[in-house]
């Protein structure tokens, strides 16, 4: 197995295809707490995480929202007290990507440290 936390996101123009059932079956168990959720009829990848209090969920979105701006790839953030729910899909294919995947990966990575 590839580690995705070494990866970095490609720009994603929008023609590339989502991933494919085999690529989906050698990625998934590289992330194997996040769930594919079905949103407005798109496909996501998301996760809860949840913390002490809000000061520390809170730290985490920020961590997570730096490294989203480096890689240029954007999820969704719900931060609530003692809890954070990330979602990651790629908007202009409306599915998912790679990206999403290697996004989840250092979102873990992330986690471990806070």
């Amino acid at each position: 197995m590839s580690d995705l936390t070494q990866e970095k996101c490609i720009a994603c123009s929008g023609d590339e295809p989502p991933v494919s059932d085999e690529d989906l079956a050698k990625l998934k168990p590289e992330i194997p707490d996040w769930k594919i959720v079905e949103v407005e009829g798109e496909p996501r990848l998301e996760r809860k995480y949840t913390f002490r209090d809000f000061r520390t969920a809170l730290e985490f979105t920020n961590k997570v929202g730096e490294e989203a701006e480096n890689q240029g790839h954007h999820p969704a953030l719900l931060t609530e007290w003692g809890k954070v729910t990330v979602s990651w899909w790629t908007h202009a294919i409306s599915g998912l990507h790679k990206n999403d995947f290697i996004m989840a990966a250092k979102t873990d990575r992330i986690a471990k440290g806070s």
